[in-house]
């Protein structure tokens, strides 16, 4: 007669218990894609973007010559043409040998800056009585004069060619609203330098002209005007067709 069988037990006191409750949960990472596909060679886009470099380089160059370094470099849309001559320049290399695009929060700030400064050159300084220049003259800029040129191409062929970058050949929906708030840091802190000087570079910024009252007052329209264009950019490059893909 054989021994009867122990029962099995239910539970095995020599194993811990898995805390469960601890057990690390992976989360799903985002992966760029860049990380996955390579950027690609863009010949064309790099010649463009070089044209558009050394357009703007033109125009600073231009003004420089007519009013002097320290005026033309004082203006808001030379110090924004500056800049995109060199994310300009940047970019062309970029996409010529190829690497990774540059950051759209660094690239839409500098579309901003230099299209708010055409708005604002077209909308409320073009046609003033007396006639804005940069060299400080009284008489307004003959037609195919250097000064008149160089107004042109700072306030108009730069910020054109700058948008047709964006439209054409620039991948749609890489800005985000959390950008919107750092894009005015260099206009707020360009406004307080223009607050600084004993006389204002433009008519609706002149403190001994209009008092700090109606100045502050334009000044803080101003910013307004700027924020609510930099949330207009971001939501059309969201809603714009994309005219290359992601990868680049």
């Amino acid at each position: 007669m054989t021994a009867p069988i122990p029962p099995v037990p239910r539970e095995i006191p020599d194993l811990p218990a898995i805390p469960w409750e601890s057990t690390p949960v992976l989360k799903p990472s985002f992966v760029p894609v860049t990380a996955v596909v390579a950027p690609v060679r863009r010949p064309l886009v790099a010649a463009y973007r070089l044209l558009t470099a050394l357009l703007a380089g033109a125009g600073v160059a231009l003004e420089i010559y007519l009013a002097g370094p320290a005026r033309a470099l004082s203006y808001f849309q030379v110090q924004s043409t500056v800049l995109l001559a060199v994310v300009m320049l940047v970019s062309a290399s970029r996409s010529w040998r190829p690497r990774r695009a540059l950051p759209a929060a660094l690239t839409g700030a500098v579309l901003l800056y230099v299209v708010i400064g055409a708005v604002v050159y077209h909308g409320l300084l073009a046609h003033t009585t007396p006639p804005f220049t940069m060299t400080g003259a009284t008489a307004p800029p003959a037609r195919w004069h250097a000064q008149w040129a160089a107004l042109q191409v700072l306030h108009t062929l730069v910020p054109l060619a700058a948008v047709l970058d964006w439209l054409l050949l620039t991948p749609a929906s890489r800005m985000h609203l959390r950008q919107a708030a750092g894009w005015l840091l260099f206009p707020l802190a360009y406004l307080i330098f223009l607050l600084t000087r004993a006389r204002s570079l433009y008519p609706f910024l002149d403190v001994p002209a209009h008092g700090y009252r109606h100045t502050l007052a334009n000044a803080l329209l101003l910013g307004l005007a700027i924020y609510a264009s930099a949330v207009l950019l971001i939501a059309l490059d969201h809603a714009r067709p994309s005219p290359v893909r992601r990868r680049v």
